[in-house]
């Protein structure tokens, strides 16, 4: 199974925190995705957000120093939000760096979880829904060939129009990028992901990650009634985790950064205020964040695997800005837990046919 880890450029903005750039977060992440490659892990995302706490608002430009600096990892979006885009524009950015990076680009598609996009690039809330349906609708059109005429609602007409450039050729997907969707679990979601025969990135961030079970399973029956390749039948999910040498220094360190994330999101959305004793429920056998050893946590990839079949799992594990030396070192230990999670799964093939 594929281990991955993906990032949003979190910034700690903490009162008690030293002041990081915005540059130096990036250079540090470039730093994170080559140590990435290096110990053997798939996959490293890189998310997009419009607020000062984050050091990411034009993840293309990250994603393309990304693969400029590796050979072998895949690097991707974590998400595009693909409502308030120009999906000819990103289909043009991503084709692009699918040409220079041999076909490792990854182009996660969603709402996004936050909305501070719409205002700044003039798009309507009330056209929440609308609009991402329609713009990937027109990416996947895109995606089919050229030439291109496609009509909308929420952007002018296409006709006969010539896109390029074109991404190169794959072994599994002929020319065409490597596309998924992101959602946080509607059954609506997983199903139109399967009809279209898209990989799905389920976003689990919170409650127990088993119950996307049924979810990975309406998804995979789409899919296959659809009669789609079965190289686009991927179920991926998204944790928040962190690793340090034992179950104890893990859970300690991680504690402070992940209950200012948390607290934030808890205070603009109205939830109720995490705490200690949430934060070792929610790191427990069936939780959703996946803190410990590398020996606890590959023990919970390896358990969720067995409920939901999946394909590839990724962490986000600097939350609010953990520092540049723990997160060297997150990434180091998870390549161990690669080691360990191919060796208990190695006698099957993972993915569900």
């Amino acid at each position: 199974m594929e281990l991955g880890i993906y990032t949003f450029g979190d910034l700690d903005d903490r009162p008690t925190a030293e002041p990081t750039s915005p540059g130096r977060r990036i250079n540090e992440i470039l730093e994170r995705v080559r140590l990435a490659e290096d110990v053997g892990l798939d996959y490293a995302g890189i998310g997009e957000h419009h607020r000062p706490d984050y050091a990411i608002s034009a993840p293309a430009t990250v994603i393309a120093a990304a693969l400029a600096q590796t050979e072998r990892i895949h690097v991707g979006s974590a998400v595009t939000v693909l409502s308030t885009e120009d999906p000819v524009r990103v289909f043009q950015q991503f084709a692009t760096m699918d040409q220079y990076s041999g076909g490792r680009v990854e182009l996660l598609a969603g709402r996004g979880s936050f909305i501070e996009s719409f205002p700044l690039y003039g798009a309507s809330l009330e056209d929440y829904d609308e609009l991402y349906e329609e713009k990937l609708d027109l990416l996947l059109t895109l995606d089919s060939g050229n030439p291109v005429t496609w009509s909308g609602k929420h952007r002018p007409p296409l006709r006969d129009a010539q896109i390029l450039p074109r991404p190169t050729d794959k072994p599994d997907l002929g020319e065409h990028l490597r596309i998924g969707v992101a959602t946080g679990g509607s059954p609506a979601s997983s199903v139109r992901a399967g009809k279209l025969g898209l990989p799905i990135n389920y976003a689990v961030i919170g409650g127990e990650p088993r119950r996307f079970a049924p979810l990975a399973e309406l998804y995979r029956r789409a899919h296959a009634e659809a009669g789609h390749p079965a190289a686009t039948r991927r179920v991926e999910v998204s944790v928040h985790g962190f690793l340090a040498e034992t179950d104890a220094e893990a859970l300690e360190f991680f504690y402070p950064y992940q209950l200012d994330a948390g607290t934030k999101i808890a205070r603009e959305r109205g939830f109720a205020l995490p705490n200690r004793i949430s934060y070792e429920m929610q790191s427990g056998r069936h939780g959703a964040y996946v803190i410990g050893s590398p020996e606890t946590v590959a023990e919970k990839i390896v358990l969720l695997h067995t409920s939901l079949g999946h394909d590839r799992q990724n962490f986000q594990m600097d939350v609010s800005g953990v520092p540049q030396r723990e997160s060297l070192r997150a990434i180091e230990l998870l390549g161990r837990v690669k080691e360990l999670v191919d060796a208990e799964l190695a006698p099957e093939t993972t993915g569900h046919a």
